[in-house]
């Protein structure tokens, strides 16, 4: 009798090997849509902490120093002592533990001093398209935001 019963069980059929396919490929698609919309989400957080991290580290340097690096200086000179001049005479960085990292999405951050609307400085990501403006994860991220 359990010889009769595998026997008339053949196993799948083509049909069913398509169906089955296509529920996979379905939950899949549904799975990456979500899976790249968090880490979306997870690159402007990222950005933004650096942008924060970046802040902090350039108050510590004005402190010691009692200016903020000027533009052409850039965010190096929180990891290099600046070379070019003014020469900051009280340097006591490394003022962040690495060179100064690209944003999420392999890009240079923009920094400016001055800033904008009176602001010492403006750091700024370019999001994931690396264009002025854009709108969602393609917008700027900025340090006065």
């Amino acid at each position: 009798m359990i010889r009769k019963i595998l026997k008339e069980d053949d196993g799948w059929t083509f049909i069913e090997t398509i169906i089955g396919i296509a529920i996979v490929l379905l939950l899949s698609t549904g799975v990456g849509v979500v899976a790249t919309k968090q880490l979306s989400k997870a690159n402007v957080t990222a950005a933004k902490s650096q942008i924060g991290n970046f802040k902090l580290a350039l108050e510590i340097y004005k402190q010691d120093c009692k200016i903020y690096p000027t533009q052409e200086q850039g965010l190096e000179a929180l990891y290099e002592k600046p070379q070019l001049s003014p020469a900051p005479l009280n340097w006591d960085g490394p003022y962040i533990d690495k060179k100064v990292p690209l944003d999420p999405w392999d890009n240079e951050y923009k920094y400016n001093n001055p800033g904008v609307n009176g602001l010492p400085f403006t750091i700024t990501s370019l999001g994931a398209d690396a264009l002025p403006g854009g709108e969602g994860i393609n917008s700027d991220i900025h340090s006065y935001e």
